[in-house]
C-alpha cells in the first residue's frame, strides 16, 4: 500500500502521480490474449492518455507491441525518437505542409479524404517508391474518414488508390462501449461492404478498446486499444476488467477543526453540521482535478473512503477526515485521490463525465513516479 501517512522523501512535491508500468504491460498482454492471432496495437496519443508516452510506449514495446497510433505529427516524432523500430500511424492524417515529415521520420499517415489521397500519391511519385499509408473509411462516426460519396469515387475509379503501400483500411466504432447498441453491427457491416469496393487487398482494423470485447467478428487483422491499456472501462456503467494504472496522492497542507455551523471553501457551499476535522489537500483544478468533483469526489486513506467537501479551488481541496485517527492525518502526509479504491472510472461517474477526461486532464505539476508493481500489489 502507498504510504499515506508520512512524507519522508524530501522532494518537497505537493502531489505525486504514480504510474504502474507493470500494469500497463499486463493490460496489453491481456488484450493480446483476448485477440488471439489478431495483432494488438496501442494508442499512445495525448501523451499516452496523460500517463507519459516517453515511459509507457517503451513499456508497451517490451510487452510485444509493434504498432502505435498517435493523433498528431508532433506526437509521432516524439515516439519515434524513443522507438526507432516500430510502426507509428498518425490519425489526424496527411495535412498540407507535413509531406516531408512522414518519410523523414518513417511515419504512416492515416488518410482521411480524397485530397489526402492525392497528396500521398504525389509523395510516392516524388520519392519514387510506395510509401506506407492507412485508409480511413467513415462508417458512422461522421468525424474523420472517407465519406460514402468519397467511396463512390474510389469504387468508380480504383486507380485513385494507385501508388501508396496501403497497410490497412480502418474505421472507428461510435458505440463500442454499449455492446447492445445495434449500430455496432451496422458499422461492422458497412465496413465490410466498403472494403469490398476497394478492388485491392488491404488488411482491416475496426476495434478500439471496447470493440475488442464485442467479440472475434470485430477483431479483424489489427485492434487499436487505448483507454483499456490505462485501466479504463470497456463497457459503459460496468467495472473495468483491466488493472488500474494510475494513483494520485497529494500532501495534506493543514488539518483543522471546523465547528458545527461553519462553512468550508469558496461560496460557503458546504456547511459542517457537527464539529469536524477538515484536511486541506494540495491538489486543485489547476492540477486537472475537475472542479465538478466539488462535494462529490472521494479521497482514501488505506481502504477508507473520505468525502471531498466544499468547492475544489485552483490549488487545493478539502477532505473530511473526522472518521480517521488523528495520528494518521497530519500536515506533510499523503492522502490518495485516485487509486484502486477510487478509480479513474469512479471519479468519472461522480463528475458526470468519462474516464478519458479524468485521465488526460491530469496536469504536469505532479511529481511523476513510475513503478513496476507485480499483479495484485497496491
Amino acid at each position: 500500500m502507498l504510504d499515506t501517512t508520512s512524507a519522508r522523501d524530501g522532494s518537497g512535491a505537493a502531489s505525486e502521480l504514480v504510474i504502474d508500468l507493470g500494469a500497463v504491460r499486463r493490460n496489453y498482454l491481456s488484450l493480446q490474449e483476448r485477440l488471439g492471432k489478431t495483432e494488438c496495437a496501442a494508442a499512445v496519443k495525448a501523451d499516452a492518455y496523460g500517463t507519459g508516452a516517453d515511459k509507457v510506449a517503451p513499456a508497451l514495446f517490451e510487452a510485444g507491441c509493434r504498432t502505435f497510433f498517435v493523433a498528431t505529427v508532433d506526437e509521432a516524432i516524439a515516439v519515434r525518437k524513443i522507438l526507432p523500430d516500430c510502426r507509428i500511424a498518425v490519425l489526424n492524417g496527411l495535412l498540407a505542409g507535413t509531406e516531408q515529415v512522414f518519410p523523414e521520420h518513417d511515419l504512416i499517415p492515416v488518410i482521411n479524404d480524397l485530397e489526402q489521397i492525392a497528396r500521398i500519391r504525389e509523395m510516392c511519385v516524388s520519392a519514387d517508391r510506395a510509401l506506407p499509408a492507412m485508409l480511413h473509411i467513415d462508417t458512422g462516426m461522421n468525424r474523420l474518414g472517407l465519406s460514402p460519396s468519397d467511396m463512390d469515387r474510389v469504387a468508380r475509379d480504383p486507380d485513385v488508390l494507385t501508388g501508396p503501400d496501403w497497410l490497412y483500411a480502418i474505421s472507428h466504432l461510435a458505440s463500442g462501449d454499449d455492446p447492445d447498441n445495434p449500430e455496432n453491427a451496422a458499422q461492422l457491416a458497412r465496413f465490410a461492404e466498403q472494403r469490398g469496393r476497394l478492388k485491392r487487398p488491404m488488411q482491416a482494423s475496426l476495434a478500439n478498446s471496447a470493440g475488442i470485447f464485442l467479440g472475434p467478428d470485430y477483431h479483424l487483422d489489427l485492434a487499436r486499444p487505448g483507454f483499456a491499456l490505462y485501466g479504463g472501462r470497456v463497457e459503459d456503467g460496468k467495472p473495468s476488467p483491466m488493472e488500474p494504472v494510475v494513483r494520485l496522492r497529494a500532501r495534506i497542507l493543514q488539518v483543522r477543526t471546523v465547528r458545527a455551523g461553519d462553512s468550508v471553501g469558496y461560496g460557503g457551499t458546504y456547511t459542517v453540521t457537527e464539529d469536524a476535522r477538515i484536511a486541506t489537500v494540495a491538489v486543485g483544478y489547476a492540477d486537472g482535478y475537475l472542479r465538478c468533483l466539488s462535494g462529490k469526489g472521494v479521497a482514501c486513506i488505506g481502504d477508507r473512503r473520505l468525502p471531498v467537501v466544499g468547492r475544489v479551488s485552483m490549488d487545493m481541496l478539502a477532505v473530511d477526515v473526522s472518521q480517521v485517527d488523528p495520528t494518521e492525518v497530519h500536515p506533510g502526509g499523503y492522502i490518495e485521490l485516485l487509486g484502486p479504491h477510487y478509480t479513474v472510472n469512479d471519479a468519472a461517474d461522480d463528475a458526470g463525465t468519462i474516464g478519458y477526461e479524468i485521465l488526460t486532464a491530469l496536469g504536469h505539476r505532479y511529481t511523476r513516479r513510475y513503478i513496476e508493481a507485480a499483479s495484485g500489489e497496491s
